[in-house]
Formats: structure tokens, C-alpha cells, sequence
């Protein structure tokens, strides 16, 4: 099995508008087991406990929290978990429900489907006020033969990793699973790498070696697919264009010299894109008109992630958002976008720029800017949080060339180092996004370490 579909196939997904991160439970961030055979024994169950704050209401008297640290059950294995849930130390049940059930009937109902837990109470009030004590209990496996599960990679910072954790908006309103599922392909030629990507069935398709287009080459990618970039593996002159489609997953891909258009362009409509562990790179030697962005996402586009990706040696970096006789139709309410962990250095400007829409950034590093690092116009609202700025001229600007202004909430949460003052010309904001997110920060100290180590593309054989 290849690192690649090893990772998909234990994708665990943070951000749902119904659910949060447990407070008081650790999840790892990546979660990587070995499918070896071999002889197991029963080992103590771990106890997790619930807290108020991350217990969502999903429908009637069920309720739910996600993310459970292992998948339960599916259409293909409907009673394969072993979580238990408990209230005030007393086990409830049944398990393995029909969420109908667990919605009209309740009575302690529950069920651990995919990686979340939805449940009821035993006399079916609310767990979120009554009082009342939630655990739940997950049992694992021990190996009793020679060979054993590898150990869980408890953070993408390792460097060693692509993340199979998803978090922020492309988990919101639904979900971002690319092509798990579905065929795969390996391709080494710009025309193998057209075909592989077109069509909306569910596909996964590896990246080979250096693959160059023309500078300015559409390469259109179609709904349900994973692209994942084998080690060292390079599209180079060339522009993905992802225009009303949805479900797509883009990792470990080294992207150069787009001309013009994006190396990335999320358009028209499209939804649920995660972009991860990525390298975006020009060149500074050409005028500022010559290459495309590093990433656009446009015209009603919503429910992004864009994680863990290096962006370095352009002038303008991202776009979010677009001025167009009929944007502010296509993008109110649109443009749902959550950065964190990207590593921006040796840029010009736009570490993004935002036009309309809303977009959360956290644990971001911004290096060596001669512009401004993120911008908000056209009402745009950006919330920041824990993100590190070095030696960047302007870090926060709403003063951009008379445009009409944006709005920032979280800015004090953030290290300036060695940089210029922000240029903010509207009050501040209080808004913050609709999912959870707290127990993912790092602390903003600790960015520039974390994300050096993290960010960018890495081995995938």
C-alpha cells in the first residue's frame, strides 16, 4: 500500500458546524496504522470524556461529537465499533443505532458512524445542560505475534508526514474525502495527467517525476479526486483550474512558474477544496503582471482549506475573492476559506488579499514581506489567530489603493517581529468562524519552528 492512500484511508475530518474538537481529549493529527495480520488480544479500554462546550445538537434528541480518534462504523461494516458511551458512570445503549432512532426515540441510543458520535440521553434532555457526567469508551487491539501497528504521528510539525487530518471549512457543510475509494493511477506525462484528473468519478491519481506545460496550460480537474504528488514530483507550467466542481484533495505537489492564471484556481462555484503540503514558487525577475498566483478562490467558491504549503520567491501570492460587475452577487455569503500553517517567505504582497468573504488564518508564517502580508477588502472579514509575522513591511492593511475597506478581529493574538505597523482603518471585528478550534492552536512563539518544520512537500514513495 502506498504512503498516499494509506493516508486517505485514515482521513479523520475537524470543522463541522454540528460538532467540535473534544476539549479535553488529545487527538492526534495524524493517525497512520499498518494493515498487517496478525493475532490480537483485547487491551483496557481508553476512557475519553465529553465536555458541554464540545457537544453539538445534530437533530431531535441526538447529539454528536466528531472527531472520534478512530473510524467506526460504515455501510460495509455497520457494528465494527467498540465505543461505549456512559452518563454519570452508567453504560447506554443500544449501540450500532439507526440515526433515525437515535433522533426520533433517543433513550440512550447512539452510534459511532465514520469518526463521529451521535447519541442520546437516557431520558432524552440535552447533554449540553443537564449536568450530567458523558464518557465514552474506545477499545483497541493488542499484537500478540512479531508484528505490531505502527504508533500514531501525533503532528504534521514532524516534517515527516502529509497530514490525514482535516480541519476549518472543508470540513463544513459537508465533507472533503478527494477520490478515496475510487481508482488509481499513477502518471509521469502531461496528457496522462489531463485524463487522470477529467470526469467527476472518485479517483486517486500519483504524480511522477517533472511534469511542464506551456507557462499558461489549463489542466481541468473534475469532482472526486485526490492528486498526490509522489517525492519530488513537479507540475510546472501549468494551471489546475477547478471551476464548479467539488470534492477535491491537492497534496505534496511542487507547482512553478503559472503564467498569468493561478497555479491553483478554485472558480465558479466550486466547493469543499483542500490544497496541503504543497510548494508554490515563480520567480521575482519577471514584472508583476508575467505570473499567476500562487491560489485563487473565486467567483461563489466556499469551504476551503489551504494547510501546511510553502509559498516563496513570487510577487503575488493569493487571491481570495474578485472585483467583477456581478462578484458581490456570486460571493455574498460565499468564500469560506481557512488558511493555517502555511509558510510564506520572499513575497511581495497578497499573503492573501481578500475581496468579500471570510476567511479564518491561525498559525501561519509570514517572512520577509516587502508589501503587505494579508489585506481585506470589499467588507471582507478576516479572523487571525496565533499568526507570526517577521520582518514584513505591513503585516494588516485595509488601506489598499482606495478599494472599499475589509475588517480583522483576532490581531492581537499574533507576534510582529521586526515589522512595520498595521494599517487597519476600520474598527475591529469580534467575528470568529462557526467551527471549534481552540485545541488546535499552536502558540504563536512557537510558529516559526512548528511550521518550518511542517509545511511543504514531503516523501511519499
Amino acid at each position: 500500500m502506498t504512503f498516499g492512500s494509506l493516508a486517505l484511508s485514515t482521513l479523520f475530518l475537524i470543522g463541522s458546524c454540528s460538532k467540535s474538537a473534544d476539549t479535553t481529549v488529545t487527538t492526534p493529527t495524524n493517525a497512520l496504522s499498518t494493515q498487517a495480520s496478525f493475532a490480537t488480544t483485547a487491551v483496557a479500554p481508553t476512557v475519553y470524556s465529553m465536555d458541554a462546550s464540545s457537544i453539538r445538537q445534530d437533530e431531535g434528541y441526538s447529539y454528536k461529537i466528531s472527531p472520534i480518534p478512530v473510524d467506526g462504523d460504515s455501510n460495509t461494516q455497520p457494528t465494527v465499533s467498540t465505543l461505549k458511551v456512559y452518563e454519570n458512570g452508567v453504560a447506554l445503549g443500544p449501540a450500532h443505532a439507526v440515526h433515525s432512532d437515535i433522533r426520533d426515540i433517543g433513550k440512550g441510543a447512539f452510534s459511532h458512524w465514520s469518526n463521529g458520535l451521535y447519541f442520546s440521553t437516557s431520558d432524552n434532555s440535552s447533554p449540553i445542560t443537564n449536568g450530567r457526567k458523558y464518557t465514552y469508551t474506545l477499545t483497541s487491539t493488542a499484537s500478540s505475534g512479531t508484528t505490531t501497528p505502527t504508533a500514531p504521528v501525533t503532528t504534521p510539525a514532524t516534517g515527516s508526514a502529509l497530514s490525514t487530518v482535516l480541519t476549518g471549512y472543508a470540513a463544513v457543510s459537508g465533507t472533503t474525502i478527494g477520490g478515496r475509494g475510487g481508482t488509481t493511477v499513477t502518471v509521469s506525462t502531461l496528457a496522462a495527467f489531463k485524463a487522470a484528473v477529467a470526469g467527476s468519478s472518485a479517483k486517486i491519481v500519483y504524480v511522477t517525476g517533472t511534469i511542464k506545460g506551456a507557462g499558461l496550460d489549463p489542466v481541468y480537474v473534475g469532482s472526486n479526486t485526490t492528486i498526490i504528488g509522489k517525492t519530488g514530483a513537479v507540475l510546472q507550467g501549468m494551471n489546475l483550474y477547478l471551476f464548479t466542481v467539488s470534492n477535491i484533495i491537492i497534496q505534496n505537489v511542487t507547482f512553478k512558474n503559472y503564467v498569468t492564471e493561478c497555479g491553483v484556481y478554485v472558480k465558479f462555484q466550486s466547493h469543499h477544496v483542500w490544497i496541503d503540503h504543497c510548494d508554490f514558487s515563480t520567480d521575482r525577475t519577471h514584472g508583476w503582471d508575467y505570473w499567476g498566483k500562487d491560489i485563487g478562490v473565486a467567483e461563489g467558491s466556499d469551504y476551503v482549506t489551504i494547510s501546511w504549503n510553502k509559498f516563496h520567491d513570487t510577487n503575488l501570492s493569493l487571491l481570495i475573492g474578485s472585483v467583477t460587475s456581478d462578484a458581490v452577487a456570486a460571493n455574498t455569503g460565499k468564500l469560506h476559506v481557512t488558511l493555517h500553517h502555511n509558510y510564506w517567505y520572499n513575497i511581495g504582497e497578497r499573503e492573501p488579499t481578500l475581496v468579500f468573504g471570510s476567511i479564518h488564518m491561525y498559525n501561519n508564517y509570514h517572512l520577509n514581506n516587502d508589501g503587505y502580508s494579508i489585506g481585506a477588502r470589499y467588507g471582507g472579514m478576516v479572523r487571525t489567530d496565533n499568526e507570526y509575522f517577521s520582518n514584513c513591511k505591513k503585516p494588516l492593511t485595509t488601506n489598499l489603493d482606495g478599494d472599499p475597506v475589509g475588517y480583522f478581529s483576532g490581531i492581537s493574538t499574533n507576534v510582529y517581529s521586526n515589522c512595520g505597523a498595521n494599517n487597519i482603518t476600520t474598527a475591529l471585528s469580534t467575528w470568529v468562524p462557526s467551527y471549534a478550534y481552540s485545541s488546535l492552536l499552536d502558540a504563536a512563539a512557537n510558529v516559526p519552528a512548528v511550521v518550518t518544520a511542517g509545511a511543504g512537500v514531503k516523501t511519499v514513495n
